[in-house]
């Protein structure tokens, strides 16, 4: 291990707060809320009725070519024929990540440049695939029927269309996706293997990728989109899903500086640990977020009194949302002094979206200085009020930032990031 510097230097976004880097900052800042009504969900004995939804897309039609999205990307048809929705939202993140971070194309596509993605795969689509399988017979299923829907769907996609030479592969560890990735591409630049990494996250977030999580009792059934998702209060009754794209730009900082990058952050480290509890419900105790929270401060040399802000995992359940303040109680003590906020109380839960989602909103509040409000909340839960949980927009820069992400089987990471 070499231990080179990482730096975010690029970002994308197409999420329910926003498909660009202006409006994604302009909603944090401002506290505006992504999350809606949809209609979609508005069919018999079908008590959910909320979603942070995607603005600026149409994507209903089971075929790509009829797919309708915003004027400034170009794709061409045999791209466009291999992508789920959430490849389309990769897609468009991606050329924004490019842009933002003035990659050329000979910097892109080198042995030196790699990606690394999260997602479930498409629901939807390979629902439709196997349909057609069922009802026309196996040879009229799609020739793209496969790399359009299975779990590494994104990886396919994204690599080959924009050349990818370095290291690639998907990540699957259900909500810690991204995160995961996100660590992994760190590990990749510390070591000296790659030079930078792209950082992909995405989710369809549609009808049959967010409605299974009922049958476990973990969706909030508000009709209220105000109220649906609402971290930290007493009252909250589950989470509400969304969908999009998220990409994040990583390299060596010595390569970055050299080519005169913007520097959003430095990416100090990252931390893991597994829970070896429940296949779907997190340790009580936290005992996997407090180790993967020890492992960050260990392989960074960062202690807990040196963070300014957490942007907590925090989906608006009932169990998880104090099983994790139990962990930062650990880790951080019975009262730290680190303001912490669910940015899910605006957006929804991104799923496998959700940690490279959440690190790119850590970047962008280092950046300009402010962090941002964990919203809705009206009654605070008397768990959560020993913490510094913010309950507004506070316009003071963070110097040194943690988010948190925990998906199913227990499986938990922690992103560090600081002022570079």
């Amino acid at each position: 291990m070499s231990n080179r510097n990482v730096v975010i230097t690029g970002l994308g976004f197409v999420t329910s707060i926003g498909n660009s880097k202006a409006q994604v900052l302009g909603s944090l800042q401002k506290s505006i809320s992504g999350i809606e009504l949809y209609g979609h969900f508005d069919v018999p004995n079908c008590p959910v009725k909320c979603m942070g939804t995607i603005k600026g897309f149409k994507i209903e039609t089971t075929d790509p070519e009829d797919w309708e999205y915003p004027s400034e990307y170009s794709i061409r048809r045999d791209v466009l024929r291999g992508f789920s929705p959430h490849c389309l939202f990769a897609y468009c993140a991606m050329k924004q990540a490019i842009a933002d971070s003035k990659l050329t194309d000979e910097e892109i596509s080198n042995p030196y440049t790699g990606m690394y993605t999260a997602s479930a795969g498409s629901t939807s689509t390979l629902y439709n695939n196997m349909q057609k399988l069922d009802k026309a017979g196996v040879m009229r299923v799609s020739p793209m029927g496969v790399v359009s829907s299975v779990v590494g769907t994104l990886s396919f996609n994204l690599v080959s269309c924009f050349k990818i030479k370095g290291a690639s592969c998907g990540f699957a560890s259900a909500c810690a996706s991204s995160s995961h990735a996100m660590g992994f591409a760190y590990d990749e630049i510390a070591s000296g293997r790659q030079k930078r990494m792209f950082v992909v996250g995405g989710e369809d977030g549609d009808y049959r990728t967010i409605l299974p999580f009922a049958g476990m009792r973990a969706l909030s059934v508000s009709h209220d989109p105000k109220k649906a998702s609402r971290p930290y209060d007493k009252h909250r009754d589950g989470f509400v899903g969304t969908g999009g794209a998220v990409v994040a730009v990583l390299e060596d900082e010595e390569v970055a500086r050299a080519r005169g990058a913007k520097i959003y952050a430095r990416f100090s480290g990252w931390g893991q640990g597994s829970d070896g509890y429940n296949v779907a419900i997190p340790h009580p105790q936290g005992d996997g977020l407090a180790l993967a929270i020890q492992n960050a401060f260990s392989s960074t040399g960062i202690s807990s009194g040196e963070i300014d802000y957490i942007n907590s995992h925090a989906t608006s359940t009932q169990i998880g949302d104090i099983a994790e303040l139990r962990a930062i109680a650990k880790t951080f003590g019975e009262s730290p002094r680190a303001a912490i906020s669910s940015t899910k109380s605006l957006t929804g839960h991104g799923l496998s979206l959700a940690g490279v989602m959440e690190s790119a909103f850590c970047a962008l509040a280092i950046d300009e200085g402010f962090m941002p409000e964990s919203a809705n909340i009206e009654e605070l839960d008397e768990a959560a009020k020993p913490f510094n949980i913010l309950r507004e927009v506070k316009f003071e820069a963070p110097k040194k930032v943690m988010s948190l992400s925990s998906g199913f089987g227990g499986a938990n990471t922690a992103l560090i990031f600081e002022k570079a």
